[in-house]
């Protein structure tokens, strides 16, 4: 039992940046194993076992949920605003159709997102190609996500010559918000059900985290503009921009987020 450790999926990307900050600084992990992964890498290793829980897509738990719980009332979230979900596009999302648009690989929630988006509120038919790096191919429209949305949400602000040719950019969450007046829950704390079964050996460290979770989620959102001054982001956003984009998230999971995630649900059927 004292070389068991709960192995935890981190998205190492801002949004979540404040919680594992707070966890790895104010608690005791030394019975945790933090395991890097963009969100589709750590959806699949939840399916397969290979980790124990994680923040992970949304659509993840919703086409898998025989296989999982999740952790009540933390979520990654937004009513309004995402900051970190971005459409680019050479032309309005009104003309779309039939154009090509390349999505990322890293995320299944964002992508579906986008398709509801397109599909169901602007009555688009699209095509849509998968890359590692969607801002370097020549379709006429790209979806980022994370630290890379960031970045080049940054750059379209500024007029950089990189994005010249893009002259449109749509924050998803926002327009989720704007269709639906719900929030939308991007990313869940997903957690393998067999951790619930109190003869697991782990579950009492599933316990544990829980509590330790709950605690640094409240403590990092008191803390922002000291952790701001931790955050990898310094390296292309000021200290303002970073806690202006953490204060648009939304990190609860109350019963109006869980409407949101169900009608999500409803969109994917």
């Amino acid at each position: 039992m004292a070389d068991l450790k709960l192995k935890i999926g981190r998205i190492p990307f801002a949004n979540l940046f404040p919680i594992f900050y707070t966890l790895e600084k104010e608690f005791d992990c030394s019975s945790y194993e933090f395991i890097d992964g963009v969100p589709s890498l750590l959806n699949q290793m939840l399916r397969e076992g290979t980790i124990d829980l994680s923040p992970s897509s949304s659509v993840e738990y919703l086409r898998n949920s025989s296989l999982y719980g999740f952790v009540d009332g933390i979520s990654v979230s937004s009513k309004g605003p995402v900051g970190s979900i971005f459409l680019f596009s050479s032309i309005p999302i009104e003309s779309l159709d039939g154009r090509t648009i390349c999505v990322t690989s890293q995320s299944a929630t964002s992508v579906a997102l986008l398709d509801i988006v397109l599909t169901r509120f602007f009555s688009i038919k699209y095509s849509s190609m998968v890359s590692q790096n969607p801002a370097s191919t020549d379709a006429e429209a790209f979806l980022l996500i994370g630290d890379e949305a960031l970045k080049f949400g940054s750059m379209f602000k500024s007029r950089a010559p990189k994005l010249s040719r893009y002259l449109f950019m749509y924050d998803l969450g926002e327009i989720w918000y704007e269709k639906t007046g719900l929030p939308f829950v991007f990313a869940l704390w997903i957690v393998r059900k067999e951790l619930y079964n109190r003869e697991d050996l782990r579950h009492e460290l599933f316990v544990k985290f829980v509590g330790d979770l709950m605690k640094a989620k409240e403590k990092s959102l008191h803390n922002l503009i000291e952790i701001a001054g931790h955050s990898p982001m310094k390296a292309f956003l000021s200290e303002n921009e970073i806690i202006s984009y953490w204060n648009m998230l939304d990190y609860e999971l109350s019963d109006e987020h869980k409407k949101g995630l169900n009608l999500f649900r409803d969109y994917l059927d």
